[in-house]
């Protein structure tokens, strides 16, 4: 079974797919850390993070699972990521990768932007979260100021209204739901309220 799980950032769909992946047994792959690791990879070189060939390099040279996630979970990092994302070259040298993760024997969860329209369009079951910007900007305040680092919600807001239009935006693989996704939007749900609702839709979908 493979189950796929969209949406922006800060919506939910990390949490989502990693309770799914437990309750299910499941191995769970979090693609948005592979573009992070990439930008990760570029900053530590000092390099321009618009430097095609390198962030290709950086890609092509990366784990699936070997990453300090801690270290990549900051708002530097997650604005990076955006930008090499929008690669389409950085996005085809992780694409096998991404599907050969999701065929392994008895499936995996995936969460991303591209999981159900392009890693994975054949899944079983497809969940596009989402939630205001306002919320969203709220949850990535509060996540931040938990780890100690500074929460402006203001500049955070802007940041995630940024990156919304650049995911959405960009020529490949732009953020959107699959046709046959089932949206969840969180903007009012608790944490076990949306993973109720996850979780009937998956099960709705294997019956």
């Amino acid at each position: 079974m493979i189950i796929a799980i969209d949406g922006p950032a800060a919506s939910g769909k990390g949490t989502l797919a990693r309770r799914l992946a437990a309750h299910y047994g499941l191995p769970h792959l979090d693609t948005g850390l592979l573009y992070r690791a990439v930008a990760a990879s570029l900053i530590a070189a000092d390099r321009d993070l618009h430097d095609v060939d390198a962030a290709v390099a950086a890609a092509r040279g990366l784990g699936l699972t070997e990453f300090d996630e801690e270290s990549l979970r900051g708002r530097q990092m997650g604005e990076a990521a955006s930008i090499v994302a929008a690669m389409p070259e950085v996005r085809a040298a992780l694409i096998e990768a991404q599907r050969n993760f999701a065929r392994r024997p008895g499936g995996a969860v995936l969460d991303g932007r591209d999981i159900g329209t392009v890693i994975c369009p054949e899944a079983d079951a497809k969940i596009f979260v989402t939630a205001s910007a306002e919320t969203r900007a709220q949850r990535r305040a509060l996540e931040l100021a938990g780890r100690g680092e500074k929460a402006d919600y203001a500049a955070i807001l802007a940041e995630i209204v940024k990156r919304d239009a650049r995911d959405s935006e960009r020529a490949d693989a732009p953020l959107k739901a699959a046709p046959d996704a089932v949206r969840l939007d969180t903007t009012k749900m608790s944490v076990e309220a949306a993973f109720a609702e996850s979780l009937r839709v998956v099960e709705a979908r294997r019956r």
